[in-house]
C-alpha cells in the first residue's frame, strides 16, 4: 500500500488536525508515515499545506513530487486548485469543501473556481459547512471533508474513527461524538456522489 496525500487550506481551518487523524490511523495499521508541513501565515488566513506519505514499505522522502499525489484533500476550494498540478493525472482525486474563505480582495467568483474543479477527471465537492452544521457545529467542517476523502485513503474507516477518539479525547465526549458524526456524514455524501 502507498498513498501520497496533499492537505490544503487556510490557517485556522483544521488542516493539521486532519493530518494528525490520518497519521494516527495509519500508524495504528502498522503503516510507515512521513509528513512535511508548510504553515505560511497559518495563524489565520494564510495558506497551509501538508504532504502526507503513507506506505507499507519504507518511505525515502517526505515531499511528494509534482504529478504523483493520489489525493488532494482541501477545506477551501481555491486552495485546492493551487495543488491540482500535484495530482496524478489519471488516478488522482481532489476532495474539497465548496465553502470559500474570502481572505483576499480579489477572490475569484466561486462559480469559476468550482467550474475548474469540475473539469478534473476525479473529484468530490461538498458543502462541508452545511453538513457540519447539521451534525452540530460548523467547526467540524474539516472532519466532514476528511470523511468525504475516506473512500480514497485505503485506511480502514474504523481506524479513522479510533483516531478521532484519540485526537479529541481530551476535549470531551461531546466533541468526540460530534467529530465522529461529521466523519460519517462526509463519507456518506462521498459514497452517494460516486
Amino acid at each position: 500500500m502507498k498513498k501520497d496525500i496533499i492537505l490544503a487550506g487556510v490557517g485556522g481551518q483544521g488542516i493539521l488536525t486532519i493530518a494528525t487523524i490520518i497519521g494516527t490511523a495509519a500508524l495504528s495499521e502498522g503503516l510507515e508515515l512521513k509528513q512535511a508541513e508548510v504553515h505560511g501565515m497559518s495563524q489565520r488566513g494564510g495558506d497551509v499545506q501538508s504532504h502526507l506519505r503513507l506506505s507499507s514499505k519504507n518511505i525515502a522522502s517526505d515531499l511528494i513530487p509534482e504529478g504523483k499525489a493520489d489525493i488532494v484533500i482541501s477545506v477551501e476550494p481555491m486552495e485546492s486548485l493551487r495543488y491540482v498540478n500535484m495530482l496524478h493525472q489519471e488516478k488522482g482525486w481532489l476532495v474539497t469543501s465548496m465553502n470559500p474563505f474570502n481572505n483576499i480582495s480579489n477572490y475569484p467568483e466561486l462559480e469559476d473556481v468550482l467550474k475548474d474543479i469540475w473539469k478534473l477527471p476525479h473529484y468530490v465537492t461538498i458543502d462541508a459547512e452545511k453538513v457540519a452544521k447539521e451534525q452540530g457545529s460548523v467547526k467540524a467542517a474539516n472532519i466532514v471533508v476528511l470523511g468525504a476523502a475516506t473512500p480514497y485513503l485505503d485506511i480502514k474507516f474504523e481506524s479513522l474513527e479510533d483516531a478521532i477518539r484519540t485526537v479529541f479525547a481530551r476535549k470531551g465526549e461531546d466533541m468526540v461524538k460530534l467529530n465522529l458524526k461529521a466523519l460519517r456524514a462526509g463519507r456518506d455524501l462521498a459514497e452517494k456522489s460516486s
